[in-house]
């Protein structure tokens, strides 16, 4: 487990701050151990949510169109599939 050598500090409300505290106390943690992974969970869901790819309805459709579309023999690629891999160890 990495080393904690950061500090955040954070002002919250009395109630925040109670809630918080609650909680920690109902997961047998403390509230710095709890606050620190709550935080985490919820940046990770946010940057998560920014990579997802976002498209307009228009680009949707087309994109759905190209993916309904017959198959299209690309030449050579068969050939390309018959041959022997130069990966192998």
């Amino acid at each position: 487990m990495p080393t904690k050598d950061r500090r955040l500090e954070v002002r919250v409300t009395s109630a925040q701050r109670e809630l918080i505290e609650r909680a920690a106390i109902l997961q047998g943690r403390t509230v710095s151990d709890f606050t620190a992974d709550t935080l985490t969970e919820r940046a990770e869901e946010v940057v998560r949510r920014e990579r997802e790819l976002r498209v307009d309805e228009e680009a949707f459709a087309a994109f759905a169109e190209a993916l309904d579309a017959p198959a299209q023999s690309v030449e050579g690629l068969a050939e390309l599939f018959r041959r022997r891999t130069v990966f192998i160890d």
